[in-house]
């Protein structure tokens, strides 16, 4: 595949986006280099790669997430996790709801949005499927690792979220779909995000009401063990 023409970068990097009024005109610092990398991946293309990141990129896809979602909102039922099901609907379709406003209010075009291998409509800032994996995957990880008492499977457990977070941004980048800093942009709202309901949400999970009989830890994603050891001992006194 030809690489396209340098002079279409120059006048893209160049050339400010004309936004609507409503529409925040945004400067990229790093637009030149955001260009030369999707530039690279956009020459270097081939089917069988393109076959393999749209595979990786399901992972962060819309109806992936709503299907993992599904399963996770019915075991929640299931045990009555309250407070965590409450945390998983606002943490995740909530910052996947945000970020899709910021895309309507930056307004940034994508790197291509059509040629042999793509096809891309909507908004490129941030990244949908990037902000989606990291809502998803880190807060299924923060559901998990306080139910982990051995370091080496906390740290497996943070080391899969991010791999996986990491290659659905790569595909992104690399299918053409997204420039580098979307991607960036993306974990970092997507971090912030699930920090936010992480302290927001301590209230609700302090006002869970522990009964004698109760496993030790019946919400592991939000109810902190030390915390629960003195709920418990307390009951017991």
């Amino acid at each position: 595949m030809q690489v396209l023409n340098n002079r279409w970068f120059t006048g893209f990097v160049i050339n400010p986006l004309i936004l609507p009024q409503n529409c925040v005109a945004m400067a990229n610092p790093l637009a030149g280099p955001d260009h030369e990398v999707a530039g690279w991946f956009h020459a270097h293309l081939t089917r069988t790669f393109v076959s393999v990141l749209r595979a990786v990129t399901e992972f962060g896809s819309s109806e992936w997430i709503g299907v993992v979602l599904f399963f996770a909102v019915l075991f929640f039922v299931w045990k009555k996790w309250w407070p965590s099901l409450v945390t998983l609907i606002v943490a995740v379709p909530g910052g996947m709801l945000l970020n899709e406003l910021l895309k309507q209010l930056v307004h940034r075009h994508r790197p291509f949005v059509d040629g042999p291998f793509v096809d891309w409509s909507g908004y490129s800032f941030a990244s949908g499927h990037t902000i989606g994996a990291t809502l998803l995957y880190g807060q299924l990880a923060l559901f998990i690792l306080p139910a982990m008492k051995a370091r080496h499977w906390r740290r497996l457990t943070v080391a899969s979220a991010a791999l996986l977070i990491a290659l659905v941004g790569f595909s992104r980048i690399a299918l053409g779909a997204h420039f580098l800093t979307d991607v960036l942009a993306a974990i970092v709202f997507g971090i912030l995000w699930l920090a936010f309901c992480l302290f927001a949400g301590k209230p609700m999970r302090r006002s869970v009401v522990l009964a004698p009989g109760v496993p030790l830890v019946s919400e592991p994603a939000l109810v902190r063990v030390e915390e629960t050891e003195q709920a418990a001992q307390s009951l017991l006194s």
